[in-house]
């Protein structure tokens, strides 16, 4: 998918070309919408990740690895799709214990990985931007039995958007830092269909938020949803 790679790919070339990556001080906590200090933290992928196998499908610049591994304690593994973002990540974060950072495609990953998980979990990665009739299932095979999947994505009625009518993918774009907007594709789901899209795959879902970027947003900006595979 050409168009969706370019995307994230010219996102991370304009964020490199900004200033050199460096080592960053691990977030306090995990983030689930792009703005700091909104809805829950780590504490819905389980109780004690300590020693724990956690996958990010979407990783981006790691923020969210760093924390889990090193104030969770947990063995997290970040999969991104743009070898920019990775380089950024081990720059930021490489210094730490039990953390791993990877280049590929998530359903890639996934068909190749023999690891089990204790935890998987995607913010406005993946999920929603690869089918979910190849992904969920695919993740599906490496979560283990009672263990949670997470994932946020945008709103379906952000800005007074609808959601999809049906399970093909909807035109959106990303913005780059220069304000430039590139075309991709993205699954725009309500909490109903992502529900049935997620029991097909062997999930039952436990919680659906839906989250504001700022108590003056008309509509809610994110959709988080934490499922737990049966």
């Amino acid at each position: 998918m050409p168009v969706q790679v370019s995307a994230w790919h010219f996102q991370a070339l304009q964020r490199s070309a900004a200033g050199p990556a460096q080592a960053l001080p691990v977030p306090k906590r995990m983030e689930w919408t792009t703005r700091r200090g909104i809805g829950p933290s780590a504490e819905i992928l389980g109780g004690d990740l300590w020693r724990r196998r956690v996958l990010d499908l979407g990783c981006g610049p790691g923020h969210n690895v760093a924390h889990l591994a090193a104030r969770r304690g947990a063995l997290a593994t970040g999969v991104d799709l743009v070898g920019l973002q990775v380089r950024r990540a081990r720059s930021h974060y490489g210094r730490l214990d039990r953390v791993r950072f990877v280049a590929g495609h998530a359903l890639t990953f996934l068909q190749t990985t023999p690891e089990q998980y204790d935890a998987i979990y995607s913010v406005f990665g993946a999920v929603g931007l690869v089918a979910p009739g190849l992904l969920l299932p695919a993740i599906a095979q490496h979560l283990k039995t009672g263990r949670v999947l997470a994932f946020s994505v945008p709103h379906p009625a952000r800005g007074g958007r609808r959601p999809s009518p049906d399970d093909r993918p909807c035109p959106d774009f990303v913005t780059l830092p220069d304000a430039a907007r590139v075309p991709i594709a993205r699954w725009e789901f309500d909490a109903r269909r992502w529900t049935v899209h997620l029991a097909r795959a062997g999930f039952k879902v436990t919680s659906v938020r839906e989250l504001c970027g700022s108590r003056d947003d008309r509509w809610p900006t994110t959709l988080l949803v934490t499922a737990c595979k049966t």
